[in-house]
């Protein structure tokens, strides 16, 4: 949804109606995960992906046809019949889309994501992808919610005669039926926002967690995690770039203001002149922050990662060379770090990519960056066996979960 959330914004404001369809179960590799989203215009205009090209075409025309009915669908794509024209996956896997049109006018729901996301706040999607109440959305943020997953003139939201649960008593009112869907789904939602996750929960028709229940597909968004570099060169200005096409929120910091200045650094989204030792102290770093030292001076170097080592931040890597990168250790150590917090450090930063240049020197440290994230070998995919796509535990991906991590398809 990230991905496509400009052009989203951009057909509101419009009038242009739309359909979107995002994958909400993965099962066995596939290449792109839960939270890929692709939309339709009705004047034709396609932006996204949901399988990297093996089922578009089909995904098209299934948009295309919801946004002509008005009605949302659920679809499912597995594995392509060599022997016939069939519409498929060429990888083994099995993709579920749920396609909701939104032809226009008010959708509380899906606005109240776009303008948070706009506006770099966190907030989850809930989406019913089976039943009476299929496409029904409901937008939660840690204080508020818009929109609802039943469906107006319902007895019981989405429920009766979907997965064979009965339909309720008399007793039962809509009110109470849609309080109770909705709570429980509240409830879940702000616990998987706070986590960072996200996938597919069950309800029973007065929200009961069950088994047997109708579907919702939990999307989160967090805001973008932060990339802090330092150090004003021009490696710098290539890991900013490379930064910022992976998704993060880029932050250059150099003492040297002749040299931190935007000019010189423009797919960052500040420039700060600062100590840098003094600039992280005073910044929120979590498990997402990854930070990369290319400041090649010690007197900057020490001090700076002293406090990045000892701070939650998700990656630290450094600039420098072996006989540079041991002379470090050995004045963090004198400063009072131990083993274990120097084993965090990434250097000499990067993969062994035989990079050269600072955009090749980028695109290593970003290798680097998503191998730590992932659990990845980094090795070529040819000299490796089973599957391709990991939870970072290592567990297969074969649900909806989603993550904040970039390089999630959110």
């Amino acid at each position: 949804m990230r991905e496509i959330a400009n052009a989203l914004r951009r057909w509101r404001a419009q009038g242009t109606g739309f359909a979107v369809a995002t994958v909400c179960g993965v099962r066995g590799s596939a290449p792109r995960q839960p939270g890929a989203a692709m939309a339709v215009a009705a004047d034709g205009e396609v932006v996204g992906s949901v399988s990297g090209g093996c089922v578009e075409g089909a995904v098209y025309e299934a948009a295309a046809q919801a946004l002509r009915t008005g009605r949302p669908t659920r679809a499912t794509y597995g594995i392509s019949d060599s022997d016939a024209f069939a519409v498929g996956l060429t990888c083994g896997g099995t993709l579920d889309i749920i396609i909701t049109p939104f032809p226009p006018g008010p959708a509380a729901a899906l606005d109240g994501v776009l303008a948070a996301l706009a506006g770099q706040q966190a907030v989850a999607l809930l989406t019913v992808i089976d039943g009476d109440a299929i496409g029904a959305q409901l937008a939660v943020w840690p204080e508020r919610s818009a929109g609802s997953l039943s469906v107006e003139g319902s007895p019981a939201p989405g429920f009766p005669g979907a997965r064979g649960l009965p339909a309720p008593g008399p007793e039962a009112g809509a009110g109470a039926w849609a309080a109770g869907l909705d709570g429980a789904a509240l409830d879940d939602a702000r616990g998987l926002l706070a986590a960072g996750r996200g996938g597919v929960r069950r309800y029973g028709p007065r929200g009961q967690r069950r088994p047997d229940g109708v579907p919702v597909f939990v999307q989160t968004f967090a805001p973008p995690p932060r990339m802090l570099v330092f150090g004003a060169i021009d490696y710098a200005a290539a890991v900013a770039g490379v930064g910022r096409f992976l998704g993060y929120r880029v932050t250059v910091c150099d003492a040297r203001p002749v040299f931190a200045t935007a000019a010189r650094f423009p797919a960052a989204d500040e420039v700060v002149c600062a100590r840098p030792a003094a600039y992280l102290d005073r910044v929120a770093i979590d498990d997402r922050t990854v930070i990369c030292v290319l400041t090649h001076d010690p007197k900057f170097d020490v001090p700076l990662l002293r406090a990045a080592l000892r701070s939650p931040a998700g990656y630290i890597g450094a600039m420098g060379s072996r006989r540079t990168h041991d002379e470090r250790l050995d004045q963090l150590r004198a400063e009072g770090l131990r083993e274990d917090e120097l084993a965090r450090l990434h250097s000499p930063i990067g993969l062994d990519l035989g990079s050269r240049t600072p955009e090749e020197t980028a695109v290593s440290i970003a290798a680097e960056i998503i191998q730590s994230r992932w659990g990845g070998t980094g090795r070529p995919l040819r000299e490796t066996s089973g599957r391709i796509h990991t939870e970072p535990t290592g567990t297969p991906v074969t649900d909806a979960a989603t993550s904040t991590w970039p390089g999630a398809t959110r």
